[in-house]
């Protein structure tokens, strides 16, 4: 730590530490169980999820309750506990069509192969604050919409693609090999340009969601200003089986399921040497029910296949939405940078002096690098 190199700096470190777990741990308010934070903040303790790459409903609950709801700080509280957990095994591969689907909708096709299933939203309210005057109301459980809205057959849970549809028309410019790659493992090796597309895919999946969202929209956004077409195709939320294989037989076994949301753009191909007569897909899947990372993810799968390829935005891709790192490298600025800006209050001082005495300015010296946070 940057402080405890001064005077009185580990005492006021551990006073600091200690005024946080105080003001959290006997505050007015009733103390919020895990339960209570995974059912009431289930978007968030998603997001957290999603960001720290670890599957666990009520560690990310208990992260996002320690970090007093910055969902950055829980993000990095789960990392950091994730890193201590042993790898016990390693899962299979799941196929997305497996999905028993809570939520579905196809803003590209009016009459779907599959229901339309709205599920758990509010994209189709108005954003009215509601203030709580009393207990809340009983679930009207004998309403037919409720009914019509919950009872749903396995067929109807387990709706073909859109995508299926558009091969069928021979619509799709198939980017599927032969081979299939093994998939690239951010978590033990960092992904450097040129890389795998399972390489992005993943750092767009552990991505900070709003910075994934803010740079889907300045890809957009061409040079010009003109908005690039991007049309939605199949946007799911649903669970998915997770399996492993039996250490004694062998054979794969389901020891759970997981929730995620799945998104597919459909992009127009109109470039020179593209096929015209096609579209192009792009993917996005991450945990929890946060439908738009899923969407930022799936159309910068696209642009990032056909332009940023070695380029810019892969750099970008890789290099700078993860919360982690870019938000440590901002919160270090709160560390003490003594030296280094005294350093630059001497180095104007001197300039100034030189240039009262008509002298040539002394050269700026070559710093080395970390002489910060002393």
């Amino acid at each position: 730590m940057g402080y405890s190199g001064a005077r009185g700096g580990l005492e006021a470190i551990l006073a600091a530490e200690d005024l946080v777990r105080r003001k959290r741990d006997h505050a007015s308010a009733p103390w919020a169980s895990t339960e209570q934070i995974a059912a009431r903040f289930r978007l968030a303790v998603d997001r957290v999820m999603g960001e720290a790459g670890l599957y666990d409903e009520p560690t990310a609950a208990d992260a996002f309750r320690q970090a007093e709801g910055d969902t950055l700080e829980a993000s990095h509280l789960l990392r950091a506990q994730r890193s201590t957990l042993p790898r016990l095994a390693v899962s299979e591969p799941v196929d997305p069509g497996e999905m028993t689907v809570l939520r579905r909708i196809v803003p590209a096709f009016r009459q779907p192969d599959g229901p339309q299933l709205l599920g758990r939203t509010s994209d189709y309210t108005g954003r009215l604050l509601e203030r709580p005057e009393g207990p809340p109301e009983p679930p009207h459980e004998n309403t037919a919409l409720v009914g019509n809205a919950t009872e749903r057959t396995e067929e109807q849970r387990n709706p073909r693609r859109f995508l299926d549809l558009l091969r069928k028309l021979d619509l799709i410019a198939e980017g599927r090999t032969a081979d299939d790659p093994e998939p690239h493992d951010i978590t033990r090796k960092p992904a450097r340009p040129p890389a795998d597309r399972s390489a992005v895919l993943a750092a767009m999946a552990r991505a900070e969601s709003g910075a994934l969202v803010a740079l889907w929209y300045r890809s957009i956004l061409g040079p010009d200003g003109d908005v690039h077409e991007i049309t939605l195709g199949d946007l799911r939320h649903g669970r998915l089986p997770l399996r492993v294989r039996h250490p004694h037989t062998g054979n794969p076994v389901a020891v759970g399921e997981f929730r995620v949301t799945e998104a597919e753009a459909i992009e127009d191909l109109d470039g020179a040497d593209e096929d015209r007569t096609r579209f192009d897909i792009g993917y996005g899947l991450c945990f929890g029910h946060n439908e738009r990372k899923a969407i930022a993810m799936a159309n910068l799968d696209i642009a990032n296949r056909r332009f940023g390829r070695n380029g810019p935005l892969e750099q970008l891709l890789l290099l700078t939405i993860d919360g982690l790192d870019s938000g440590g490298f901002l919160e270090h600025l709160k560390l003490p940078h003594y030296v280094t800006f005294r350093s630059m209050v001497e180095r104007k001082q001197a300039m100034r002096a030189a240039a009262e005495a008509g002298e040539e300015p002394p050269a700026r010296a070559a710093e080395p690098a970390g002489k910060d946070c002393r």
